[in-house]
């Protein structure tokens, strides 16, 4: 499939400026956003990868001179001289290789002893992951959160043990203590001896002396746990926090971890590029000649701005302190107000007398 021209899709000329490329961005964000009512998600993805190729001057450079092909996203399937792209997102970025169970490590183990057969891993419990939808002020002032989860927990009985309370841990009888067993194979080769983990003590060397009756040796429980996050201020759409410790629990094991995923809501009036905060204003064009005060909406609540006279479309205003904290300071960025001359479309012959003695003078 032909991916469309990214000038196009902005709707820019391939003169246009940064600000141009900027502005455009922002008026097509706003549209397409998908978490607003109308919005088109594949066309905001569509929006984001041209404006994230076109706004760095480097990859603009490249995108001018080979296209598509010289940023990495070529028109047609495997014609961007990736040989990787396509195969679940191997494209050079984040890439791991995990052979699991079976793979490369059991063949070197079944031939030269032990290997990763013989190695028991760390007892680690499930991560989970969830998300959280966030108002548009929430992302920017923070706010605290109670999630709730359905979950396996510590068996509250004998607290993640798997021992009945009163009871302890005594030696494996099959391992002897040391978690691995000997075991022949049959190979080409002849026999082998392999070192593989015990099956009863799960590597462990040792299993109770009596089972937890409440939860019978698993050392969980499926549990409702509440859990009290803070968010804190400035965060953004995509952002992660991890709760470490407040994933799943496991038997004799570690807790795995919580993570959170942000979704904020977009919002009717306002947009966000980092630490600032964007708006339009709009105003008519004697109001844009003599120079005017208007109310201005922020997150702050309204504030009055001053617009000179003269003013053009599209001329930007910043309201320091007005914009998203910084996540580890207590400074806060700017909110930018555009500002958006009306031109009228329908004139009555009184107001075109005017205009045209105006333009004679």
């Amino acid at each position: 499939m032909t991916k469309r021209d990214y000038y196009e899709i902005l709707g820019i000329g391939k003169n246009a400026s940064a600000d141009e490329i900027k502005k455009a961005y922002r008026k097509a964000a706003v549209k397409f956003h998908p978490d607003k009512e109308g919005g088109d998600e594949s066309k905001f993805k569509e929006v984001t990868e041209a404006y994230e190729v076109l706004k760095d001057s480097q990859k603009r450079q490249r995108y001018d001179q080979f296209g598509h092909a010289g940023v990495g996203g070529a028109s047609g399937g495997g014609a961007s001289g990736n040989p990787f792209e396509g195969f679940g997102g191997f494209g050079g970025q984040n890439v791991h290789f995990d052979f699991g169970d079976g793979g490369l490590g059991d063949i070197f183990g079944q031939f030269f002893g032990g290997g990763a057969a013989g190695r028991q891993a760390p007892q680690r419990g499930r991560d989970v992951e969830i998300s959280l939808q966030l108002s548009f002020e929430e992302a920017v002032f923070g706010v605290e959160h109670k999630i709730e989860l359905d979950l396996d927990d510590e068996c509250p009985h004998c607290h993640g043990t798997t021992v009945e309370p009163g009871y302890d841990m005594k030696t494996c009888p099959t391992c002897k203590g040391a978690g691995q067993v000997g075991r022949v194979m049959n190979t080409m080769f002849g026999q082998i001896q392999q070192n593989v983990v015990c099956e009863t003590c799960h590597g462990r060397g040792k299993v109770p002396e009596k089972v937890c009756t409440v939860c019978r040796g698993k050392g969980t429980q499926r549990q409702k746990r509440t859990i009290n996050l803070k968010v804190p201020a400035g965060i953004d759409d995509g952002a992660t926090i991890r709760l470490q410790g407040h994933g799943e629990a496991i038997g004799g094991g570690e807790k795995g971890d919580l993570y959170v995923h942000i979704r904020v809501k977009a919002h009717k009036h306002f947009t966000r590029e980092g630490d600032i905060i964007l708006s339009e204003e709009h105003i008519g064009m004697v109001e844009a000649a003599l120079g005017t005060e208007i109310e201005v909406e922020t997150v702050d609540g309204n504030v009055r701005m001053k617009v000179p006279a003269g003013t053009q479309s599209g001329t930007d205003f910043k309201l320091s302190g007005h914009g998203v904290p910084h996540m580890r300071s207590d400074k806060r960025g700017p909110h930018i107000v555009s500002v958006i001359v009306d031109i009228p479309t329908k004139l009555s012959r009184k107001q075109k007398d005017l205009l045209t003695q105006l333009n004679k003078i």
